[in-house]
């Protein structure tokens, strides 16, 4: 992987992509919950079961495999907090909300098909990029203006509240440069003028002469 692709891609995404869940666990095999459909962050290796994960990795990062019509998904709310998953396609299944890992074969959509992927070309029900993870990373790989990270996300984020917050502080200090103006120079106010005539003073004779 690039050195781009690199900042744009968690390390343990690809190995993760590339593993097969749901074998049966070689040291738990007799177990009730023997099944592997979890994946370590941390140790970035394998797929494990349960009682693996208390043994071996209790205080690493862990994520859960879940399946779906036999394809793997995770939750949304348990790796939306580690990678930034905008762009994917996002599904209801057993009322939680989920993203495949991989893209699902399927015929080419036919017309009049308003949202497909952009990799695999595969129908969308809402206006998304990409239909799976996987197909979000081939997205990266292609042009790069895609991103896992959730720091870039912050920091665009964080970039359009700071563009945001000048505006409004501009459009205050306008507020009070014109407030100011009134106070410095309040609006004159003309009288009307008097329709009735002015009363002339009292007329006073001449003095007669001697």
């Amino acid at each position: 992987m690039f050195e781009q692709e690199a900042s744009l891609v968690p390390p343990w995404l690809e190995p993760m992509l590339r593993t097969a869940f749901f074998t049966v666990c070689r040291t738990h095999g007799d177990a009730a919950r023997s099944e592997c459909n979890m994946y370590c962050l941390d140790c970035n290796d394998h797929a494990f079961c349960f009682y693996c994960r208390s043994s071996k990795h209790k205080d690493h990062q862990v994520i859960q495999i879940r399946r779906s019509s036999y394809h793997d998904v995770v939750r949304v709310g348990e790796i939306q907090n580690i990678m930034d998953i905008s762009g994917v396609q996002t599904y209801v299944i057993n009322s939680a909300r989920v993203v495949f890992l991989n893209e699902r074969p399927q015929p080419r959509s036919g017309k009049g098909v308003a949202h497909i992927c952009e990799i695999c070309g595969r129908s969308l029900l809402d206006p998304f990029r990409f239909c799976s993870l996987g197909c979000k990373l081939a997205g990266i790989k292609r042009d790069g203006n895609a991103s896992f990270t959730l720091e870039i996300k912050n920091e665009a984020f964080m970039e359009r509240k700071e563009g945001i917050s000048r505006q409004v502080s501009s459009r205050k200090q306008e507020e009070l440069r014109e407030d100011s103006q009134h106070d410095i120079y309040p609006p004159t106010t003309h009288k009307p003028p008097s329709s009735a005539r002015r009363r002339k003073g009292v007329p006073h004779r001449a003095p007669f002469g001697s």
